[in-house]
């Protein structure tokens, strides 16, 4: 199994070289040189798994045994959900009016990135132990990834990670779990800007490939192919919950219902999707709707600014991975990804191919949500069901609401509830805080400011060079084949 760039500028890498990267040397982002296919008879017999049993066999697919040994791979993926609050790992709740939740939130953190990034540390873990390496990890932010990727490196010597928060866009518990975590390979930044600005100095240190080089940088963005791959269980899950049989020629369609910010969980439910699994792909996005008029209209442009929503780890307006969603969809096309990757980078404003925009408005439906919506999904909800939905998780629902069709259908549950308390005041509803949340209160924090006006990449870069060379550790990066 190899990788390559969507943009075809960079040469094949193995799982390790794709783990130990960001993005590609030419701007792109791996994938899987060749999706694997599915026959029926594997996904009844996955239907008879749970959770935990399908992250395994799907890792197995896409990372070789020689790489890693099967029985160390099962190892690895038992370690990186021994924290996880559930005995399931995630949760189906079934509610009134077909309303499927899948809980993706029973890690640390009390969101779904916890799935991907415990999965993603041992990963990188192993490696570097093997290897006696360090790296640099460099992760942007837009409420819930910064605290994961914490969690899931916190305290290990051989990583040190820099976390770009984007100050006022979180919530007061997103933001305190990151500032809280006490350690020495922990930095965080708050930023005095929105999602997609903190990006930009992070994408401006990746693209200086001598520094990159130098300080082994690489990223836990879901721009990380390792993320993606974990999030496909959760659509192969959600289909064997919420299928009505197995047994049925053809195997019936499940919509899955999938908020939708950078992308990454959608992507994943593209690839399952062309692994042979029957599922109905909904992207639901909130006021930010780049992803839906895409789908809707082939219309890939910026708004003139990233508005502030209630679902505010969706408040993004360049969803990157889409990159991977056109390139799956063009027949892995490199040179035409280049293309319009360039171009929208350039004007900020794409129009997609005619044939391109067919494809994906076949593969994905969309639908966008104000926050009256979302409001109106969580107040709906809690009457029917007495069950608090987060913001996100009540786009999906939003979703759900709208249909009169009966299709089974489950809606991705990517955060709990009790980590946006002003958006349940907001919906009139009473939060209900776990001891862990409470305590964040109390507890010390610590973090860099980023004021307007500064050079972020420049303070950053001098951080990491200082923090690298304080350790004496500079150069020592992983060999990527």
């Amino acid at each position: 199994m190899e990788y390559v760039s969507t943009r075809g500028g960079a040469g094949a890498v193995d799982f390790e070289g794709a783990l130990f990267s960001g993005y590609a040397p030419d701007g792109g982002l791996f994938m899987p040189q060749h999706i694997p296919s599915l026959d029926r008879d594997t996904l009844r017999r996955w239907g008879r798994l749970s959770y935990r049993e399908l992250v395994k066999e799907l890792c197995s697919l896409f990372i070789t045994a020689e790489l890693v040994p099967r029985s160390t791979l099962n190892d690895l993926i038992d370690r990186a959900f021994s924290r996880f609050r559930h005995k399931d790992v995630i949760h189906l709740s079934r509610l009134k009016d077909g309303l499927n939740v899948l809980e993706l939130w029973h890690g640390v953190t009390y969101a779904f990135k916890d799935l991907s990034l415990s999965c993603t540390g041992q990963f990188l873990q192993y490696f570097l132990e093997k290897k006696q390496k360090h790296v640099t990890i460099l992760v942007g932010t837009s409420g819930d990834t910064g605290s994961s990727a914490i969690e899931s490196v916190r305290g290990q010597k051989n990583m040190d990670i820099f976390v770009l928060l984007p100050k006022g866009f979180c919530t007061q518990i997103q933001e305190l779990q990151m500032t809280t975590v006490i350690e020495d390979n922990v930095h965080v930044f708050a930023a005095h800007g929105n999602s997609d600005e903190i990006d930009e100095p992070i994408k401006e240190l990746f693209a200086d490939v001598d520094f990159a080089r130098k300080y082994n940088l690489m990223s836990l963005n879901s721009v990380n192919w390792s993320r993606i791959m974990v999030q496909i269980a959760h659509h192969f899950y959600a289909y064997f919950q919420c299928a009505p049989s197995l047994d049925i020629t053809p195997l019936p369609v499940v919509e899955i219902v999938v908020p939708t910010g950078g992308g990454g969980n959608i992507t994943a439910g593209c690839i399952a999707q062309k692994m042979g699994l029957p599922i109905r792909l909904v992207a639901v996005v909130n006021s930010n709707d780049i992803v839906h008029r895409t789908v809707q209209y082939g219309d890939f442009s910026l708004s003139e600014s990233v508005k502030s929503t209630l679902a505010s780890a969706m408040d993004i307006q360049e969803p990157y991975n889409m990159e991977r969603i056109l390139w799956l969809l063009s027949g892995s096309d490199s040179r035409l990804m280049k293309t319009l990757m360039e171009r929208f980078s350039a004007s900020k404003s794409l129009k997609l191919p005619e044939d391109l925009h067919k494809k994906l408005s076949e593969t994905l439906r969309s639908c966008s949500a104000s926050d009256e919506d979302i409001v109106g999904a969580m107040q709906r909800c809690w009457e029917e069901n007495c069950y608090l939905l987060c913001p996100h998780s009540a786009v999906a629902a939003h979703y759900h609401y709208l249909q009169l069709d009966g299709v089974p259908r489950c809606c991705l549950a990517p955060a709990s509830a009790a980590k946006f308390q002003d958006a349940l005041l907001r919906a009139g509803l009473v939060p209900q805080l776990p001891p862990e949340i409470t305590a964040l209160m109390a507890m010390e924090s610590r973090s860099t400011p980023l004021e307007r006006g500064q050079d972020w990449a420049q303070v950053l870069r001098e951080r990491i060079e200082a923090t690298v060379q304080q350790q004496g550790i500079a150069g020592q990066g992983v060999t990527q084949t």
